[in-house]
């Protein structure tokens, strides 16, 4: 293979990668194409971090294949699991979104494959493209949206069982 088709396969690949992906939901196959060159796919081995509690990476990431577990220390110096990610879910988007400190580590339960997007490079599309910014944004949303009424939905049944309220616990 040529260099020239080499670099056609390796760019048809990364199209493919964010069409398939939970961010090219909403795109058109033009914005998949402006999108593909600005992301990254990596590997990660069971047990290796992709981030740490407390790192700033400005990233945002993609589960692609495997599986992550949400890790945070507890003032005793123990590791516990908050949360286990799935293939096709987001992670980092809070950090993607404003730059802070990540609250919890991302660790590898198995072998992993990861799609990352750096902001810097993503916010290179606000004036090219704003509808791809904005399609990419409410994915984000969406998921945080997700994420916040799983959590109340928990502290509602966790309030129920400390009080012993209305016949749950």
């Amino acid at each position: 293979m040529n260099e020239g088709a080499k670099d056609d396969y390796i760019a048809q690949v990364g199209v493919e990668i964010v069409k398939n992906s939970l961010l090219g939901e909403g795109l058109s196959a033009e914005q998949c194409e402006l999108l593909a060159p600005l992301i990254q796919v990596r590997g990660l081995r069971s047990g290796e971090f992709l981030l740490y509690e407390g790192q700033i990476d400005n990233a945002l990431h993609v589960i692609l294949k495997g599986k992550l577990e949400v890790v945070k220390q507890t003032g005793a110096g123990e590791t516990v699991t908050l949360h286990v990610l799935r293939e096709g879910e987001l992670a980092g988007e809070l950090g993607f979104i404003d730059g802070l400190e990540h609250s919890a580590g991302l660790r590898a339960l198995n072998d992993c494959e990861v799609l990352s997007l750096e902001r810097e490079k993503f916010e290179s599309l606000i004036h090219r493209n704003p509808d791809l910014v904005y399609q990419v944004m409410c994915t984000i949303v969406r998921t945080v949206h997700g994420i916040l009424r799983r959590m109340n939905v928990q502290y509602v049944e966790m309030t129920n069982y400390i009080f012993k309220q209305h016949g749950r616990y």
